[in-house]
C-alpha cells in the first residue's frame, strides 16, 4: 500500500471533483460530467475511476480519525 500514497493526492483531488460534481446534482439540477461527456462508455469510466478513488482514500480517512486498520489501536486525532 505504501506505493498508493504517491498517488493520494491525484485521488483526493478526484473525489473532490466527483463531490463537486454532486453538490451541482443537488443545488443545481445540472450534471457536469453528463454534460462535458455524452457518450455513455466514457462517462460510466470516469463514475468509476473516482468511485475506486473515493474507495482507496478511506485507509487515509481511517487514518485522520485514529482508526488504524488491523492493529487494534485507537486514538483520538491530533486538534479533536
Amino acid at each position: 500500500m505504501q506505493y498508493l500514497k504517491r498517488f493520494e493526492p491525484l485521488f483526493l483531488f478526484l473525489v473532490v471533483i466527483g463531490a463537486l460534481n454532486w453538490g451541482m446534482i443537488g443545488f443545481f439540477h445540472t450534471n457536469v460530467v453528463a454534460d462535458v461527456f455524452s457518450n455513455g462508455t466514457v462517462r460510466d469510466a470516469i463514475y468509476a475511476v473516482v468511485g475506486v478513488c473515493g474507495l482507496l482514500m478511506i485507509p487515509r480517512l481511517l487514518d485522520w480519525m485514529g482508526m488504524h486498520l488491523g492493529t487494534g489501536e485507537h486514538t483520538r486525532p491530533h486538534g479533536a
